[in-house]
């Protein structure tokens, strides 16, 4: 793979062959980021299509979490959901126009290969140029709007009925068994956590404190929990916190 760094030379590169730009987005603990990378981008023919085909484009989060963020809105906003590694086809104008995140190198049930991906975004970029800026335009409107409505309220604390409408989503998301909030893959929620601890701090609401100190409890008596070494693995595959994903991040 000819990689590029994020940098205005790879977006003049892409602009003066007049093709889209692949960005690429993982850090180096994620284990599907390894599995696409020796899949796919270590595969000769998938090399040599990208590298023709598109300007590719990596980039670690952890260097570059600006970017991260901005196209990871994105690929949440258009699908529903977000992760690593994130796969995002933009315009030389770095508008985003086309995304998911792991594609196996063939299909599977419900997933598309990455080979008919690239194949597909091709062809579009070939016959159908005005659609997809049409499509790039609309969604890179969508993400100012939301930063425009983002920053505007960021100094503006969330009020009583906020901090109660947040806690009875969570009291409808919480696992009452297992603890933690919906089901698997099941992440740490410390987020999450140190909202009900501080809720419980300031209203006495003894439910807040129940949820965060049982998911606490069950996270630590799991497999998650590194009964050796300390510290938690980055998210368990089921429910139960029985069995953990390999990435360590605490």
């Amino acid at each position: 793979m000819d990689w590029w760094p994020w940098c205005d030379e790879a977006f003049e590169e892409a602009r003066r062959r007049g093709v889209p730009v692949l960005l690429s987005v993982g850090y180096s603990s994620c284990h599907w980021c390894h599995v696409m990378a020796h899949e796919s981008f270590e595969d000769e023919q998938t090399a040599a299509l990208l590298n023709e085909h598109f300007v590719p484009v990596k980039v670690d989060r952890e260097e570059r979490p600006d970017v991260d963020a901005v196209y990871m809105e994105a690929v949440q906003a258009a699908t529903g959901q977000g992760g690593w590694p994130m796969t995002v086809f933009l315009t030389p104008e770095a508008e985003p126009f086309y995304f998911g995140t792991y594609f196996p190198p063939e299909p599977r049930p419900g997933m598309p290969g990455l080979r008919q991906v690239l194949e597909g975004v091709r062809a579009a970029w070939r016959d159908r140029r005005g659609e997809v800026g049409e499509v790039a335009a609309r969604i890179a409107g969508d993400l100012a709007g939301r930063q425009v409505t983002y920053g505007s309220s960021a100094s503006a604390a969330p009020g009583a009925q906020e901090l109660h409408t947040a806690l009875l989503t969570l009291t409808r998301e919480y696992d009452p068994v297992h603890g933690g909030f919906g089901g698997a893959p099941k992440f740490p929620p410390s987020m999450v956590v140190e909202f009900l601890l501080r809720h419980h701090a300031r209203t006495g609401s003894e439910a807040a404190l129940q949820m965060a100190r049982d998911t606490c409890e069950t996270m630590a008596r799991g497999g998650i929990y590194d009964q050796l070494g300390g510290g938690f693995a980055r998210y368990s595959v089921d429910r139960a916190w029985v069995v953990p994903h390999f990435e360590k991040c605490a």
